[in-house]
């Protein structure tokens, strides 16, 4: 009877541990910054192994789905593409949620983004060598912060009708200080150096203008960068449904890989 409930007792942990190394999906994660509890989701395809080194991506959500319920930052932008196409996204995907009343180019908030970033490396094996940065809107403006405050960080970027200065109602609203100087774009540009961007931006957008992602483009050529641009004619704010939906945009993006810290097309 003992050694029956041993065997019982060994299959059950063996079992346990096996459904613990496949989980799989969209899941449910917490992590504690200071006194705050903050919820983010990790999405990790269904072949996943955790022997096998896995691509990254971190996507930042724009300023509709800030909050802390964890769930609605999921249901915009790249989260959507990955439900429609989970063939495509083979890769860990991280979620992190902005809080109410902030902005992800707020270094408490980029806090927020890279530490979910980074305990998701940890949990699900991530390589260091593939980590890639996108996001929509207020996202778009967070990837250009964060890419610039983090160089060869990533080795790609996507921002979607993204931009560097906030336009000036919002930055009221928030106190948000807009970057220093005559050329903020070129500025980041340089920063940014020679890691492979593709920018988003729909042409009648009227939330983010398009000058943001155009004058973005335009510094990042002139400082010799590696970008591509694809402007929606007639699309408004929302661009991201036509971006994530673009057929190469997964294979290109997890083509791209960092080389001894360096980004390498």
């Amino acid at each position: 009877m003992q050694r029956f409930f041993l065997a019982a007792l060994f299959l059950s942990l063996f079992t346990l541990t096996v459904n613990a190394k496949t989980e799989t999906g969209f899941l449910n994660r917490t992590m504690k910054i200071g006194a705050t509890l903050h919820r983010y989701q990790v999405y990790v395809p269904a072949d996943w192994n955790a022997k096998k080194k896995m691509p990254v991506i971190l996507f930042l959500h724009g300023a509709g789905e800030r909050g802390d319920d964890g769930v609605i930052q999921t249901e915009v932008g790249i989260g959507g593409a990955v439900r429609r196409h989970p063939d495509r996204a083979q890769a860990i995907i991280v979620f992190p949620q902005c809080l109410k009343n902030n902005w992800w180019s707020e270094p408490q908030m980029q806090t927020v983004a890279l530490t979910a970033l980074d305990l998701s490396i940890k949990e699900f094996n991530g390589d260091a060598e593939r980590l890639y940065l996108t996001g929509i809107s207020m996202g778009g403006y967070g990837t250009w912060a964060i890419a610039s405050a983090h160089p060869n960080r990533f080795a790609a970027l996507a921002p979607v009708c993204g931009g560097v200065k906030v336009p000036e109602r919002i930055a009221k609203q928030l106190n948000i200080a807009n970057p220093p100087g005559d050329d903020p774009y070129q500025t980041v540009a340089q920063k940014i150096g020679k890691t492979s961007v593709w920018i988003f931006h729909g042409g009648a957008d009227a939330i983010v203008p398009v000058t943001e992602s155009q004058c973005m483009n335009e510094a990042l050529k002139a400082a010799g960068g590696n970008v591509k641009y694809s402007e929606y004619e007639g699309v408004n704010h929302n661009s991201w449904d036509r971006a994530y939906n673009e057929t190469e945009f997964f294979t290109w993006l997890l083509s791209q890989r960092l080389n001894k810290g360096k980004a390498t097309p």
